[in-house]
């Protein structure tokens, strides 16, 4: 199985050279790439081939592709999710496509995983033969209530079954990271299944989203993208320190990293 090369909890995209087509055109080579994987993960999703293994894969196809054009990734923490027994609920900020479609690489090999998303996902062409593949959860984002038990129901049916969940519980997709936006879906989840949170602070902001279609924006090679997973928290209580922490790590993060 295609694999990231972590060393001492951390990868880095190692530099290499750049093709005169990819510097030039950085944005339209990805995408024509990045439209192949979703073509041919789609159709075995159709088929029913598409496992988790293939998920990983095409994940990590997408992650290469990324580095070719001259992305560099910096992804630190990754042992945190290995010190944990059994399924987490993973809690991060939210800022483009791009972690929804380089995450199972990044984790799939150490834990299983799925998303919460939002329900027009699986209708979404093409996109949604590998959605439903996956077995996520998915919400309406209209009607709070029924998403609440949706996510409470087939969250710890998930989790019971050994696959952690990954959470973005921002209202929307931002480049800035206000925790007052941020909801206590995740916290909840995690206290009501009785398992561990890992944060996850992320700064994928290379991925522009799109004027025309939003998940297809210019790809911009001068920012670096970052991923840092924190230590684990166990919810105590209504879990109201645990979601402090969690926005706590993401904004100390982000402001670590600062602006490119």
């Amino acid at each position: 199985m295609k694999q990231l090369d972590y060393t001492n909890s951390n990868y880095l995209t190692k530099p290499e050279k750049i093709s005169l087509a990819a510097r030039l055109l950085p944005s339209l080579g990805f995408y024509c790439r990045f439209i192949e994987i979703v073509i041919r993960a789609s159709k075995m999703a159709r088929l029913g081939l598409y496992d988790n293994e293939k998920w990983y894969e095409s994940s990590f196809d997408v992650l290469k592709e990324l580095e070719k054009i001259g992305i560099c990734f910096h992804i630190s923490g990754i042992d945190h999710l290995r010190e944990v027994e059994g399924p987490c609920v993973i809690i991060g900020n939210h800022m483009s496509l791009m972690e929804s479609v380089v995450l199972p690489v990044i984790i799939g090999p150490v834990k299983a995983i799925t998303f919460i998303i939002k329900e027009g996902l699986l209708r979404y062409p093409v996109f949604q033969h590998i959605m439903r593949s996956r077995n996520p959860i998915a919400v309406t984002r209209t009607n709070p209530r029924h998403d609440f038990q949706t996510v409470m129901e087939e969250g710890v049916d998930r989790l019971k079954k050994g696959i952690s969940i990954i959470v973005f519980p921002q209202t929307t997709r931002s480049s800035s990271f206000d925790p007052e936006q941020m909801s206590t879906i995740g916290v909840k989840l995690a206290k009501k299944a009785g398992v561990p949170i890992i944060p996850l602070a992320l700064r994928t902001s290379a991925w522009k989203n799109g004027k025309i279609i939003k998940d297809f924006g210019v790809i911009n090679v001068s920012e670096s993208v970052r991923f840092s997973f924190g230590a684990p928290l166990r919810v105590q209580g209504k879990g109201a320190d645990e979601h402090q922490a969690v926005a706590r790590f993401i904004e100390d993060t982000l402001n670590e990293w600062g602006t490119e």
